[in-house]
């Protein structure tokens, strides 16, 4: 039976997310402006790369338990690659149009928030760590999914790469960036996360399902798929406490808003990948008290 302790420690991780959520719902109801392209500008070229900058350098996570993280991630990544192109070329399915929604989950605008009100600090360095991977994979391997070739120029153009590699020079020798540094990309980092809820929240009011019955049926590979593969790579890399939470709740999140955004822009069946973002993220929302029960110590 569930402790009022219990509720109430699962209700304060979920409500912050919901109810900024909420917002952005609310502010798209009411048709109020809002850019989705400058949205995404801000997030993939200053907050994300601040934020990233920022929570390596200053928190109090090792640089093996991130490395550790980072390898796990990966694996996840690469298994529901393998998982997704299967069943997609089983049922004759365009990889291209729907596989980097099935590979790249949304670790920013609901994980992050849940791996910080969750397990602290620490939660949201290895959060990070995890997003980090995520969207150097999502700005090179799932735009080239969805654009149908390879171009080495969009991985080069990537902010967010340049400053992972800065944060793990000064994590690696040892010294904290200036103080000055640290204060900047802690203030532009901070928009990160109340924008993609804002902007999540403004897509939900706006997305529209037109094929229910593919993007339900995608959609729950991508809950189903995500979660049993957060689980056993977890076993696999035998990770505990805080690292085995963050892993499972990043590889059990929606689908990713930026795979709406990229099949929008190479006209990869728009509307199926926001019918999939739409029902994880109401289907995700729905379960995330059984999640955090489960993943809580």
């Amino acid at each position: 039976m569930l402790s009022f302790d219990l509720l109430s420690q699962i209700f304060a991780i979920m409500a912050p997310v919901l109810l900024c959520t909420a917002v952005g719902y609310i502010w798209g109801l009411l048709k109020r402006p809002f850019d989705p392209g400058i949205t995404t500008a801000l997030v993939s070229s200053i907050a994300a790369p601040c934020l990233v900058f920022s929570a390596l350098t200053r928190l109090e996570v090792s640089a093996a338990a991130l490395g550790q993280l980072a390898a796990a991630t990966f694996a996840c990544y690469a298994a529901m690659g393998l998982l997704g192109w299967t069943v997609l070329r089983l049922v004759g399915l365009p990889a291209h149009s729907y596989l980097p929604a099935l590979m790249f989950p949304n670790g920013g605008n609901v994980g992050l928030p849940l791996c910080f009100l969750a397990f602290g600090p620490e939660g949201l360095a290895l959060g990070i760590a995890w997003f980090a991977v995520g969207a150097v994979g999502q700005f090179t391997v799932g735009i080239n999914i969805a654009a149908g070739s390879f171009a080495i120029g969009k991985l080069v153009r990537q902010p967010i790469l340049y400053a992972i590699a800065l944060a793990f020079v000064f994590i690696l020798v040892g010294h904290r960036p200036p103080v000055w540094l640290v204060r900047t990309t802690e203030i532009m980092g901070n928009m990160l996360i109340p924008l993609m809820l804002l902007s999540l929240g403004v897509s939900l009011a706006t997305l529209k399902v037109t094929r229910p019955g593919r993007a339900a049926a995608l959609s729950a590979l991508r809950l189903a798929g995500g979660f049993s593969i957060g689980l056993v790579v977890a076993w696999a890399f035998g990770l505990t406490g805080a690292a085995r939470g963050v892993l499972i709740i990043q590889s059990a999140m929606p689908v990713a808003i930026f795979n709406y955004l990229f099949a929008l822009q190479y006209k990869r069946e728009p509307a199926d990948v926001a019918g999939m973002i739409v029902i994880t993220t109401v289907v995700s929302f729905l379960s995330l008290p059984a999640l955090l029960l489960y993943v809580l110590p």
